[in-house]
């Protein structure tokens, strides 16, 4: 049975509000990439661009809200995992932690390309709107490829191998570290590119994953 200091009990709780925080970014940008801005539907440089020039402020908000701040809460979960499940695989999850922590530099970097990007896009659309959707292009590649835009390697690396350490551990609920199983498996299966839209499955896993963990960690107790 794991024991927890004071200390250790603060973190795991501030972890837990970390979990919350993420599903609520999750929850947050589906319906407003998907419906309210549409994003994904635009498919060319120009429908792209006047998206950016009519949504600009709700979208600098947006992409800061679950990009730029999301990744960096991701690092404080991390954190708070490693100090959870290390005494049961110092190893790997010296490993799984620093896996983390490159998800959460992608997240974080990509979100600031978007914002800065948007904002230069903005600003050169005054005198060549042309230029702007070809520079937009570039901006778009770069952002996107940071983001998972190619799969969820890295977020589904990180679950996986939370999950294999909780389950062999029993430091967290049997059927949520299933649950996270299942979770990174679908993220690296959308790294295969007929498999891309596993990532929206990996998504909506990621949310319930990360709601239940949130719970666990938020009702961690001091035990000495």
């Amino acid at each position: 049975m794991d024991t927890f200091t004071q200390k250790d009990t603060l973190r795991q709780q501030t972890g837990g509000v970390a979990a919350l925080y993420m599903a609520l970014a999750y929850l947050a940008a589906m319906p407003y990439f998907l419906i309210v801005v549409d994003y994904l539907g635009a498919t060319t440089a120009k429908d792209k661009v006047a998206l950016i020039l009519a949504n600009f402020p709700s979208l600098y908000a947006m992409y800061l809200i679950t990009y730029v701040l999301f990744g960096i809460i991701l690092g404080v979960l991390a954190f708070a995992l490693y100090d959870r499940l290390q005494m049961h695989a110092p190893a790997l999850m010296r490993i799984t932690t620093a896996i983390g922590l490159l998800w959460a530099f992608a997240l974080t970097t990509s979100g600031m390309v978007f914002n800065y990007g948007m904002g230069t896009i903005v600003e050169m659309a005054r005198t060549d709107l042309s230029q702007a959707q070809q520079t937009w292009q570039v901006i778009e590649l770069v952002a996107m490829g940071l983001g998972g835009a190619g799969g969820e390697l890295l977020g589904g690396l990180w679950v996986l191998l939370i999950s294999l350490v909780a389950l062999r551990s029993r430091s967290l609920p049997r059927l949520l570290g299933w649950l996270g199983l299942v979770t990174g498996v679908a993220g690296l299966l959308s790294v295969i590119p007929f498999l891309h839209d596993v990532g929206m499955l990996f998504g909506i896993l990621q949310i319930v994953w990360l709601v239940w963990l949130g719970v666990v960690l938020l009702r961690t107790k001091q035990t000495n």
